[in-house]
């Protein structure tokens, strides 16, 4: 009791300890961490989640693919910029429903952690690659790095994340088994279920309403950025959206608005006003949602059994044409896909280099691994492959290689 006042004071001088709604992840009644700290006096916990995020190098090693190759351009998205993106919008939406800002942000900046090299590319060769140990998921990666492969503190491997920052980052797309405990979408990747085990995340519920947050901020960046990134790559014009129901809408409001402006001006105010109306939409669906469900607690959010933050009907029909569109015309464009299989072949070199010979490896990684068990060397063979940047993939293979692809 003595504890919860001295945090209500430190809420009076704007430290965090701020109100919100019943529903709310509350970080006076965080379920902590996996290993006990002296609470911070200036910061609540998920502040200091989120400040240990981005101190951490996997968040500076975020330079890589979004959609195009990080070398391709400077001014196209990376996961870190996208990251970014994210953060703000999941903070807008848990400001609007009254739910934890900061574990939202948290949840946001850490969700793409275990993405390697080249994207979506990269990681379908490493799990191919991995097939026979179990595979790879930038999901569950995401967790080893954050609970075991960051190496920053004296008392403990890892970033010690808050019981919500890391069900966030791992269910943030919803339950990943039923009551039984059987994988609802195939099995569940082991590091999670291991983790889980030390410090159980609850994998047959739901995360709560900032983790939600996240997840459909990512939507609403990557379908919304994305476009940017692909009219300025020339892969998509402005008259291909006109026949999409959601951008064509806002565009031809927008021509209406302004005859003469620029094709570029144009592009951005479709950038901007589609995130408002996505936004709003989310509000207001979640708003409903929350009055027909009343839930009167996190916990009870996290047993409702279905997600609370969602579109309404008709923009996640919208949003899932405009998905389909991207799909045929910019993610599966020829010149993104000559580029996908050289990465592919990149990241599948570079694997079987260092997994015959682990001195291949810097130092830090290679210790050991010469009588280490096949699955333990592969295990530590994708952890270094999947943090590196697009740019010290290319490198390394470069160094070990007498041709290296050219992806630009």
């Amino acid at each position: 009791m003595g504890e919860r006042q001295d945090r209500d004071a430190l809420g009076d001088i704007g430290f965090g300890y701020r109100p919100r709604a019943a529903y709310a992840s509350d970080p006076a009644q965080s379920r902590g961490r996996l290993f006990d700290e002296v609470e911070s006096p200036t910061r609540t916990p998920f502040q200091r989640d989120r400040d240990r995020i981005i101190h951490s190098t996997a968040f500076r090693r975020l330079h890589k693919t979004q959609v195009f190759v990080a070398h391709e351009g400077d001014h196209y998205r990376t996961r870190l910029t996208h990251s970014i993106e994210v953060a703000q919008i999941a903070r807008a939406l848990a400001r609007a429903l009254r739910g934890d800002e900061d574990l939202a942000e948290a949840v946001a900046l850490v969700h793409d952690f275990g993405h390697t090299p080249f994207g979506h590319t990269g990681e379908e060769a490493l799990n191919e690659k991995m097939a026979a140990w179990g595979g790879f998921d930038h999901n569950a990666q995401s967790l080893r790095v954050v609970t075991r492969l960051e190496r920053r503190y004296a008392e403990f491997d890892g970033l010690n994340l808050t019981w919500e920052t890391l069900e966030g980052l791992v269910k943030h797309n919803g339950p990943l088994t039923d009551a039984k405990g059987q994988g609802r979408k195939g099995l569940v990747p082991q590091a999670i279920r291991d983790y889980s085990e030390l410090h159980d995340l609850e994998l047959d519920r739901f995360a709560g309403i900032e983790a939600q947050c996240a997840a459909i901020a990512d939507d609403i960046a990557y379908n919304t950025h994305d476009i940017d990134d692909g009219l300025r790559s020339g892969f998509l014009t402005l008259n291909m959206l006109e026949d999409v129901t959601l951008p064509g809408s806002i565009l031809k409001s927008v021509r209406a608005r302004y005859p003469a402006l620029d094709d570029v001006r144009t592009g951005h105010e479709l950038m901007r006003r589609q995130i408002t109306m996505m936004v709003e939409d989310v509000i207001a669906s979640t708003t409903a949602n929350l009055k027909r469900l009343k839930p009167e607690s996190a916990d009870a959010v996290r047993a409702a059994g279905e997600t609370m933050v969602t579109f309404s009907a008709d923009m996640a029909a919208t949003e899932k044409e405009l998905k389909a569109f991207l799909y045929k015309h910019l993610y599966r464009h020829s010149e993104v896909m000559r580029v996908r299989g050289d990465a592919e072949q990149i990241v599948r070199d570079l694997f079987d280099v260092y997994f015959a010979n682990p001195r291949a490896m810097p130092d830090g990684w290679r210790e050991g691994l010469d009588r280490a068990q096949d699955r333990i060397k592969a295990r530590s063979v994708a952890d270094f492959l999947a943090g590196m940047t697009d740019t010290y993939a290319l490198k390394e293979h470069r160094r070990l290689f007498d041709h290296t692809p050219d992806l630009s």
